[in-house]
């Protein structure tokens, strides 16, 4: 689908912090912007620890007890056109508007469901608790769930009466998409979706949020440290570090022409699929304690073109090139021109930090 001028999902200067004591808490996400348009697919990059899964919790106000954004915006363009600040919500409106409006696949199938519940009782609690103005009875229910589950390749007579322990890990995933889209959401963010299945299976959910995809037309934003997947379901990047997004832009500028140390290090760790095998590098060192944070860039300690003006003040993003469609590229690097390519095959630091690196 062709984005429009008007993002769907809107956020300004998000901070999100987690209580670590009575009056005590720590930062896990801050100063993101983000504009997500119509039919995008945005995947959110970066090591363990990073803020992926905070920043994906928060765009639907489902952040854990101890976690709470102290400050931004998150305005959704609903489906009736008009647009909504997810953080003037009260406790009803915000049941309303998840699944409704937008959902969220949780990472880990094997745990996402309640193991003594059956798969038809989770349909049936998120359409009747979810849905705008419409009784869903047992048949229904029945109804609507079985041409979900038939939609993503599963047999209705068999998923719906089981309990969670039951299914395989792939099942349980496909089952989650599917209950994810029950309500037919304008915006689906997938945390970790391929996360434990084998190959095969990984490569079944892929294709099948391709037709998903194709079919319903939803905005997806899905978190991953798998970049093959990246590279494959996502329309536009950002890579996150420390809890800020350090770079973003379309997958072709991404993974093709990166501007980022830190994004080229994580392209560098991968070995390529054809071609000559490259030594794969790792990048040095260790994230940052959100606690304790490094004055400046948050990566100058582990990056090789840091300069002594890298520790003097953050680094804001910097719009390297305007593309239509929210596509921009911006990278928050002050030595960004530095990053190169390597025959075009993808990321390679500049020959003066090879070496620097040890190796995956």
């Amino acid at each position: 689908m062709r984005p429009v001028n008007d993002p769907i999902l809107s956020v300004r200067d998000l901070e999100i912090a987690y209580r670590t004591g009575r009056k005590e808490s720590v930062t896990a996400v801050s100063g993101v912007d983000l504009d997500l348009y119509q039919g995008q697919s945005l995947a959110l990059v970066g090591e363990s620890g990073c803020g992926k899964t905070t920043l994906g919790l928060g765009l639907l106000r489902l952040l854990p007890k101890l976690g709470r954004i102290t400050s931004g915006t998150l305005l959704y363009r609903l489906k009736d056109g008009s647009h909504a600040d997810l953080l003037g919500m009260g406790k009803e409106e915000l049941r309303r508007f998840r699944w409704n409006q937008a959902a969220m696949v949780f990472q880990g199938a094997m745990n996402a469901f309640n193991p003594v519940a059956r798969i038809f009782d989770h349909f049936a609690d998120t359409l009747r608790d979810h849905a705008d103005r419409k009784r869903w009875t047992k048949r229904a229910v029945e109804r609507k769930a079985g041409e979900l589950l038939e939609t993503v390749r599963l047999d209705p007579d068999r998923v719906l009466p089981s309990y969670p322990h039951e299914l395989s890990g792939g099942m349980k995933q496909r089952a989650l998409i599917a209950l994810a889209i029950a309500l037919d959401p304008q915006v689906l963010v997938l945390d970790e979706p391929t996360t434990a299945l084998d190959l095969l299976t990984q490569r079944q959910i892929v294709q099948q949020l391709h037709e998903l995809r194709g079919k319903f037309g939803f905005t997806m934003v899905f978190i991953t440290h798998d970049l093959g997947l990246a590279a494959e379901l996502a329309d536009r990047v950002a890579t996150m570090y420390a809890g800020r997004i350090i770079e973003t832009g379309s997958a072709r500028d991404i993974f093709y022409s990166p501007k980022h140390p830190y994004t080229a290090g994580l392209i560098n760790a991968v070995m390529p699929v054809h071609g000559d095998r490259p030594a794969l590098e790792s990048v040095p060192g260790y994230p940052p304690s959100l606690k304790a944070m490094p004055p400046g860039c948050a990566f100058h300690p582990r990056c090789a073109l840091a300069t002594e003006e890298c520790k003097l003040a953050p680094v804001a993003l910097d719009v390297l090139a305007e593309r239509p469609e929210g596509m921009t590229h911006a990278a928050a690097c002050l030595h960004h021109d530095r990053v190169g390519l390597d025959g075009g095959t993808g990321a390679r630091l500049p020959s003066s930090t090879e070496g620097e690196a040890t190796n995956a």
